[in-house]
């Protein structure tokens, strides 16, 4: 399923090095982007993976858009002078982003996470204490989750972890997070989703997005470095480092990079040693 269809960025160009987004993305772009059902935004760091995925969620008002600061007002006259095309449906009138649509970064698992940990440390200490001393537990549990900002959604994450009665690490805690999270209808902007991932984790996440996909209407658009993830067989890859071009899976510089650094690891290390 394909909701966002095309992305026309601004075509200004500016000389002051510090102007962001536009030092960032300026010369990046010779025409507009296309996207299809799962497409990855590839690129060293710097490239610009993230800006482009903020710039699509404040445009597209997706929950997990950031805010604006002080120094970046000029990304709003960037997004004034770019443009998104959203799919048709059959009757010719473009598509709805569906409300479950999101952009989820890193950090904001990394922040679910941690809340979770913390839901877990009230439920273990001093929730426990306060029931020994016959204090009303559901009142206290709602007043400090209150004061701490802990949401519905990350409780109810949290008690399935904890019906299980395993201790899971934060690879498999984000992994549940994302099953949570990735409804059917939805376009997800994913910005390095492999982060506290393992190999195996991200070859699950793998599959769920391509499932998600294939028979739940969804679409993505992923920044990301893993070369599990762009490794898509039916997905699009665009190279940020070669202003957006379309390029294959074998042709990246990640696969040519791990593939040799596999084929000849202690080879690598010594010439990355000797270099450094």
């Amino acid at each position: 399923m394909i909701y966002l269809r095309e992305f026309k960025p601004s075509g200004r160009k500016v000389d002051h090095p510090n102007l962001y987004p536009y030092n960032t993305l300026s010369g990046k772009f010779y025409e507009s982007l296309e996207f299809e059902s799962i497409t990855i935004l590839y690129g060293s760091n710097g490239s610009g993976k993230s800006t482009v995925l903020n710039i699509l969620a404040n445009m597209l008002q997706l929950e997990g858009a950031e805010e604006y600061h002080y120094g970046q007002m000029y990304i709003d006259r960037f997004i004034e002078e770019s443009s998104i095309q959203m799919a048709y449906n059959e009757y010719g009138y473009p598509v709805k982003i569906p409300e479950d649509s999101r952009y989820i970064k890193s950090e904001d698992m990394l922040y679910e996470i941690k809340k979770i940990q913390q839901e877990e440390a009230l439920e273990n200490g001093y929730l426990y204490e306060a029931y020994k001393r016959g204090i009303d537990v559901d009142e206290l549990r709602d007043e400090l989750y209150g004061m701490y900002g802990l949401t519905p959604k990350g409780k109810r994450i949290f008690d399935a972890l904890a019906f299980q009665q395993e201790k899971y690490s934060n690879g498999e805690t984000s992994l549940q997070l994302f099953i949570e999270f990735l409804q059917p209808d939805g376009l997800y902007l994913l910005d390095e989703p492999e982060v506290s991932l393992s190999l195996d984790s991200q070859i699950r996440l793998s599959k769920l997005i391509n499932d998600m996909v294939r028979f739940f209407n969804c679409q993505f658009i992923i920044a990301t470095h893993s070369p599990i993830l762009i490794s898509y067989k039916d997905g699009e890859i665009l190279d940020l480092n070669n202003n957006f071009e379309k390029v294959k899976y074998e042709d990246t510089d990640i696969y040519k990079l791990y593939k040799m650094y596999l084929d000849m690891p202690y080879d690598m290390q010594r010439r990355l040693f000797e270099e450094n």
